[in-house]
């Protein structure tokens, strides 16, 4: 019963439109991130994921040039839901199923103020 109410909400958003939300949603935190880059004096973050839409799901994998695992802990107090990987990256994954563009705006918001501390 639990799967298929599962399969029931999929099929009501429909796959196809899930994976293009999904990568709207990233291509959207990808600009984010961009955007952060450009206001700050020195680089604090790489986008290692591809920008090809085509070679990517919805997961934005960040190489953090500075304070990682500090920045990592912070998004992890406020309530962002991500994962950590050795040696400095905070991956991403804006679900096209339960998060939205304000999600994305708002986790912009948020790691811009780690970043410039």
């Amino acid at each position: 019963a639990a799967h298929k109410a599962s399969l029931d909400i999929f099929e009501e958003a429909g796959m196809d439109h899930l994976i293009a939300k999904g990568k709207l949603l990233s291509g959207y935190l990808m600009f984010i991130l961009n955007e952060l880059n450009k206001k700050t004096a020195e680089k604090n973050i790489e986008i290692i994921t591809p920008p090809n839409e085509k070679e990517r799901g919805c997961q934005v994998s960040i190489l953090m040039l500075k304070n990682g695992k500090n920045i990592f802990e912070a998004l992890t107090k406020e309530g962002v839901i991500s994962d950590w990987r050795e040696p400095n990256v905070i991956r991403v994954a804006p679900v096209p199923l339960y998060n939205s563009f304000e999600d994305i705006f708002k986790f912009g918001e948020i790691i811009s103020k780690m970043i410039s501390k």
